[in-house]
Order: structure tokens, then C-alpha cells, then sequence
């Protein structure tokens, strides 16, 4: 294993290749802030790509075969993509999986109300947060309102330049003596993220006049009634574009890199790959950072339900043949590291911590403490694994989620080795993880991308 920096192995038009796949990342990130958003996009792309629908196949009994490309919709928040391969089904796949929905503020069913005339939007965050870390930034309002009528208006305000942002306010130093004493984890309580949306009263309203104003507000600019926030979805990000980051602009900074990161890179190596041996698949699922719970989680039996549909259109379909395909695929579970960083070298132990420029980080086993929780992958997979990456020159590490008794956290790796199929954690460091602002290496993503597509070319 090379375990120099990768970015001392790139000439001047490799670095600028680099920059340049980094761009479309970042562009993918701004646009895409939101689980929905994000499946809305990758569907554009794989049908620029080729992609069908696989519904269509289904619907049509059109069968498949070597070379077709088809993709599935699953309720507008997660997505599988399959390039179908020669061999049968039974003989597995070779499979990507990353997670498309990230940490954030969701705004309540019941969310509007006033208080000393101003409006505010009541919410309840989604995922592990530091609570303190989203007051005062500005925040945008992304994702859907359904009406009963079923039409759907999708939402994106504060992104544009002329759009009005968002906020959650915090007390000013020179009142918060008491508030200064508390604990990190009591700074902010969750039922105080409160988001500010206005302060002008409507005339000849006696009561909640200003919570009067932004109904009617909502009512005339987008057909919004109050009570259409019961079927609605909306999340409260952070507003503004991802950014190079740094004098030399060697990083990225952007909301949702946890784990878009992944996701991106995953979907960019599936499109480049034209080696079909084994079905490729690529699997970007919701709710991973509450768990991988619901229809559109990981631990739903929507990608076993998919596998199912595709053994039928390309042969005699048998429960047996869909969990041969299932045990004997391979797959890299995209998902994010803990870049060491030196601001807090207490929490890491640096032989087994992932470092910026070092690419692809491979993680054995996640998990906290025990390794509880965890995939545990085992070490011939890692061995042939190793060799791969070797053979293709891809820069990687191997690192652990901080040290033994400090915390952790799960991926989707150990729902899919449930099906007795050889998994591990894989893909890019990034440093502020869950932090409305997140960090990242151009080299590791671009590494990252280069290791699952050597990923998909050449495991056997």
C-alpha cells in the first residue's frame, strides 16, 4: 500500500482532471439537497445515459438481457440502477450502495404559529446533529407540499440570490451567562430550533396577525394552505453552493457530503463502466442516518423485490435463484470516514485513522465501542480487495470511526450482509461530518470514484 499523499503522484493535467471532476460534484451537491432532489437528478442523468425505466419492462413483459440498462424509482427517494451482465443472476452481482439523505431540521405537520409578533416554523431535526451548530447560518426550505387534490408543488427558497433565507436565532454573549455553563449537548434544545420566516402583521387582524401575513403569503405565491403542511415534506438546510475550499482550492466545502459524497462517486463509476460480466448495480437508499427504517430505507425489501423482478425478466423466476443472487454478489458499502483532524487529535488513534490525500478509505468494521453494530468484513474480501486496488494504482487507507470507546456510527454494510453476501465500508474522509458545512479532498473523491469503478471491473 502507497501511503504517500496522492496528490504528490499527479502530473499537472491529471490534477486538472481531477479539478474538473470536482466540479460536476459540486454542481450535483448545490442542486441536490434533498433525498428527492437528489433521485430527481440521478434519474435525469442515468436516462441521459440509457437508462429505462425497469417499470416499463415489468409492465410490458419485456424481458432483459446483456447490455440492457435500467433503472428503478422507489416513491421519488431512493433508487437502484442495474447494467445487466452476461452471466445469470444466481452467479451475483457486483453492487455500489450509498445513502442519499443526510442530517437536517425537518419542518413539523403542524409548524406555523406566533410569538411577540413574529412567525416562526416549528421543527424536528432528522439525524445526529450538534444542535448549536444550526443557529445563525442561513438557511434555505427545500422538498414538497401535496395537496388533496394530489398535486404536488416542490419548494427551493433561499438558494437564488434574490431569494429571502432563513434563520434560527441564538442568544446574544452579552445575555447568556447562564447559557454558557450549559453542556454542549443543552446549548440549543431541539423544540428551540425554531426557523424565523417573518415579522410584518396583516392589517385588520386582531390575533396572530403576523402568522396571518405569511398564510396569505403562502397562499397567493405558491396555492400553500395552512393545512396542506400535513402532506407536506419540507427541509430546512443550509443555503449557498458548495465551494473550493482553501488557497490552493485542494477541497471542497458543501452541505450533505455525508454521504453525497459517495453517492456521487458511486453513480459516476457505474455510468463508466462498461464491464458486464456480473450485473453491476448501484443502490442510493434514504434513511440511513435514522437507522435505514421505512419503505425507502435500506431495510425495506425494496431491492430484494427488484432482484426478484429482474431474475423474472431474464429467466424462469425461483425463490432460490433470487437468494443465490443475493449471497453471491459482492458489494462496497459507500459510505463516509472521519478524516483525522488535528484541531482534536484526542478523539483518533493515527495509525487507524483516514487522512486527508490518502483516497479511498476502507473501513473493516464501524460500529461504537464493541463493535457493536457493525458489518465486520472478513479478511479474504479485504485481501482480494487490497489487490484491486493495487493492480489499478487507486490510492486507499484503512482507518476505524475514532477510538475504541469514543462513539461510532453504522452504515447500510451489515442490513446487506444479512443475506450472506461479502460487504464492507468504503469511500471518502471528510472532516465537520454532520456539521451543516462539510469537508472533503478532491484527490479522495476523485480516488474514491477511480476505487469502485476498479471495484466493478475486475472483482471476480
Amino acid at each position: 500500500m502507497d501511503t504517500r499523499n496522492a496528490w504528490l503522484k499527479y502530473d499537472e493535467s491529471k490534477r486538472n482532471e481531477i479539478f474538473a471532476f470536482c466540479e460536476g460534484y459540486k454542481e450535483f451537491i448545490s442542486k441536490c439537497k434533498t433525498e428527492r432532489e437528489c433521485v430527481e437528478e440521478i434519474v435525469r442523468l442515468a436516462e441521459r445515459e440509457g437508462y429505462r425505466d425497469l417499470r416499463d419492462h415489468i409492465s410490458g413483459n419485456i424481458p432483459l438481457k446483456c447490455g440492457d440498462k435500467v433503472y428503478i424509482n422507489n416513491m421519488g427517494k431512493a433508487v437502484a440502477l442495474f447494467l445487466i451482465g452476461e452471466k445469470p443472476l444466481e452467479d451475483g452481482m457486483k453492487i455500489l450502495g450509498a445513502h442519499v439523505d443526510s442530517p437536517r431540521i425537518d419542518v413539523k405537520q403542524v409548524p406555523l404559529y406566533e410569538d411577540s409578533e413574529l412567525a416562526f416554523l416549528d421543527t424536528h431535526y432528522y439525524g445526529g446533529i450538534k444542535k448549536y451548530q444550526w443557529v445563525t447560518l442561513p438557511l434555505a426550505i427545500h422538498g414538497i407540499v401535496v395537496k388533496k387534490d394530489g398535486t404536488k408543488i416542490s419548494l427551493a427558497i433561499g438558494e437564488e440570490e434574490k431569494d429571502p433565507v432563513f434563520g434560527i436565532s441564538d442568544l446574544l454573549v452579552h445575555l447568556s451567562a447562564t447559557q454558557m455553563v450549559k453542556e454542549a449537548s443543552k446549548v440549543i434544545d431541539g423544540e428551540d430550533l425554531n426557523v424565523l420566516v417573518g415579522s410584518i402583521p396583516l392589517k385588520g387582524t386582531e390575533k396572530d396577525a403576523t402568522k396571518a401575513f405569511i398564510k396569505s403569503m403562502l397562499k397567493e405565491q405558491y396555492d400553500i394552505d395552512d393545512e396542506d403542511f400535513m402532506s407536506a415534506e419540507l427541509e430546512i438546510v443550509p443555503a449557498g453552493k458548495a465551494r473550493d475550499y482553501g488557497f490552493d482550492r485542494s477541497m471542497v466545502m458543501g452541505y450533505g457530503q455525508d454521504d453525497r459524497v459517495c453517492a456521487y462517486t458511486s453513480l459516476m463509476a457505474h455510468f463508466e463502466n462498461t464491464d458486464n460480466d456480473r450485473t453491476c448495480a448501484c443502490i442510493l437508499v434514504d434513511k440511513e442516518e435514522v437507522g435505514s427504517v421505512g419503505a425507502s430505507g435500506m431495510h425495506s425489501r425494496f431491492f430484494e423485490n427488484t432482484v426478484a423482478e429482474i431474475i423474472n425478466l431474464m429467466t424462469e423466476y425461483s425463490d432460490i435463484k433470487l437468494r443465490r443472487a443475493l449471497q453471491n454478489s459482492n458489494m462496497l458499502s459507500s459510505d463516509v470516514s472521519a478524516a483525522f483532524d488535528p484541531n482534536y487529535p484526542s478523539v483518533m488513534e493515527k495509525k487507524n485513522a483516514a487522512f486527508f490525500g490518502k483516497g479511498i478509505v476502507f473501513n473493516k468494521y464501524t460500529g461504537s465501542r464493541g463493535k457493536s453494530g457493525s458489518n465486520d468484513a472478513n479478511a479474504e474480501y479485504m485481501a482480494r480487495l487490497r489487490k484491486i486496488m493495487e493492480d489499478n494504482d487507486v490510492t486507499y487507507q484503512t482507518a476505524e470511526l475514532g477510538k475504541v470507546d469514543q462513539g461510532g456510527g453504522g452504515t447500510i454494510a451489515y442490513i446487506m450482509g444479512n443475506y450472506n453476501m461479502e460487504v464492507i465500508d468504503s469511500g471518502v474522509a471528510v472532516m465537520n461530518m454532520h456539521a451543516p458545512w462539510e469537508i472533503t479532498s478532491k484527490s479522495d473523491i476523485y480516488e474514491t470514484k477511480t476505487g469502485y469503478l476498479a471495484f466493478l471491473k475486475d472483482m471476480k
